[in-house]
């Protein structure tokens, strides 16, 4: 067996020895059961080219599982009264209000319903860094389709959507990651979960390699080569250090854990409540019927 592997118990131990003879080069992982921790192991290379190890420590980028804590600062913000999931964006963002969007819900755009999966014209890396940039372009386009009446995966442009609202709604008007910080991440004791990393972590997070190719046609363009949520791009101190609330979260197997164990365990965990048992509920609600 490798000698770099820590777990809490050889049934995990060997399930991670199994991982790492498939190919992969690190891992992570953290399990719990009925609110409680069972199981938390590591295993392989953060970085194969320093030799650097994957470790309690290390940080990684989870894509579009960021979707699910973004989508909880929404849900939160429902809960406490602050937005109506069937209001209208623009009630909240005047600014989105043009080019057929006027009745866009926020719960199309959770849903995917929301007609405007496509990526902006003109988009760079550093413009994609740029918040402010990144809410006047969203607010922009045309919808692609008639909002509401299909799905559509909203790749990128999603979380901006929904991180602005959340924003908006916000009467202390904080940065999107900030309130991630302090609403979400403060009462569940979490403190290794970033949505833009500060130069004190960026030593810790691991380096991707592979999967910038999209392997299906992207007929609306959601992620075009210059923003492509591949190792290329999430290798770079712009990208991780982005608030980008639908595919830029970093975080270690425990943080992102207990997010979504608190969800699980509706809306409570050790104590903490950020959500209703009513408004967990909602979430795994289906919002269209399979055909």
């Amino acid at each position: 067996m490798s000698s770099n592997i820590n777990a809490t118990s050889p049934h995990l131990e060997a399930a991670l020895q199994a991982v790492l003879d498939r190919g992969k080069t690190g891992v992570s992982i953290t399990a719990y059961y009925r609110g409680k921790l069972i199981a938390h192991g590591t295993a392989g290379y953060a970085d194969v080219s320093e030799k650097r190890p994957v470790d309690e420590k290390t940080l990684f980028p989870v894509f579009s599982v960021t979707k699910g804590i973004t989508a909880l600062a929404a849900y939160i913000q429902a809960d406490r009264g602050l937005l109506n999931l069937q209001d209208p964006i623009p009630k909240y963002w005047p600014e989105f209000a043009v080019d057929g969007k006027e009745n866009i819900t926020i719960e199309d755009a959770l849903s995917h319903r929301a007609g405007i999966p496509q990526m902006l014209d003109g988009v760079t890396l550093e413009l994609m860094a740029d918040w402010n940039w990144m809410i006047r372009q969203v607010a922009a386009p045309t919808p692609k389709f008639i909002p509401g009446t299909a799905n559509a995966y909203h790749v990128l442009v999603w979380g901006w959507i929904v991180g602005e609202v959340v924003r908006r709604t916000d009467p202390k008007s904080r940065p999107f990651g900030q309130f991630v910080a302090e609403e979400i991440c403060e009462p569940l004791g979490v403190k290794d979960l970033y949505f833009g990393v500060p130069d004190s972590e960026l030593s810790r997070v691991a380096t991707l390699s592979g999967g910038n190719e999209m392997f299906l046609e992207d007929t609306y363009n959601t992620s075009p080569i210059a923003v492509f949520p591949g190792s290329d791009v999430h290798n770079l101190k712009v990208v991780r250090q982005a608030c980008d609330p639908g595919a830029g979260a970093i975080g270690n197997t425990p943080a992102i854990a207990r997010v979504f164990v608190m969800v699980t365990e509706e809306g409570e965990l050790d104590g903490a409540r950020l959500l209703s048992e009513n408004y967990v509920r909602g979430m795994t609600r289906f919002r269209q019927k399979p055909p």
